[in-house]
């Protein structure tokens, strides 16, 4: 057993790859229920089984630029759309879900006043996103794009899976002010911090990630510097 596993085991024993996509999807199931319709905005390919709700909702729908949104096996519809043209009617949807996409919008008022659109009234957002007051959202800010692919290769993405990153919609200031512009009320903001998943390469870096942390979750005035971010928005019932 190598000394990241031995730390894995010792301080993280209930987490694994995915534990920020697990989080998520708890928090979708708060709300969900089965006579829903379900609108997965950026879907993708279907690579994260935790976006997996199909069957669990009365239709699962999803949208991306990615052309192998129409294959996703998660959805019972697939189209391929841009993030501010979403080709659906107006109250389409109980529920509309995005995972680690609000990163690379570079229009989010506009996408948000789409998502608005497409909610029934009463309706709710939920989307998880990197918070960019953390060290790797900074790092990644300084860094250029082909690094960012280099890093998911060395994590078993491939490079196809990684986009290009805004950070324009990743903080709760940020957050507040673009769901505001387009009538939503803002339900809840987590900002969460578990396992240094990027600085698992190397023992140093594991333990370095491993105090920062024990130290942001030490005390809510470390609060902003999480990484994870988890939104839920409300369209109100009078919209």
């Amino acid at each position: 057993m190598n000394l990241v596993r031995a730390i894995d085991q010792k301080f993280y024993p209930n987490y694994d790859e995915n534990w920020d996509d697990q989080i998520f999807r708890l928090r979708v199931l708060d709300v969900l229920g089965s006579d829903m319709r379900l609108l997965d905005f950026g879907a993708g390919a279907g690579i994260v089984e935790a976006m997996n709700f199909k069957g669990l909702a009365r239709q699962v729908c999803g949208v991306d630029l990615d052309k192998r949104v129409t294959s996703n096996s998660f959805l019972d519809e697939g189209k391929v759309s841009d993030a501010v043209e979403i080709p659906y009617p107006d109250a389409s949807f109980d529920i509309v879900i995005s995972d680690n996409v609000m990163e690379h919008l570079d229009y989010p008022d506009d996408v948000f006043r789409e998502i608005f659109r497409v909610l029934r009234p009463g309706g709710k957002l939920l989307f998880k996103t990197p918070n960019r007051t953390h060290y790797m959202p900074l790092i990644a800010r300084m860094t250029p794009h082909r690094f960012h692919q280099w890093v998911n290769r060395q994590r078993g993405r491939h490079e196809t899976d990684t986009f290009p990153t805004r950070y324009l919609c990743n903080s709760p200031r940020q957050i507040r002010r673009h769901v505001a512009s387009a009538g939503f009320t803002l339900q809840q903001i987590e900002l969460i911090e578990g396992r240094p998943e990027y600085l698992r390469v190397s023992v140093p870096a594991y333990l370095i990630g491993l105090v920062y942390e024990r130290l942001v979750n030490a005390s809510p005035l470390l609060a902003g510097f999480r990484i994870l971010i988890i939104a839920t928005l409300l369209k109100p019932e009078s919209a």
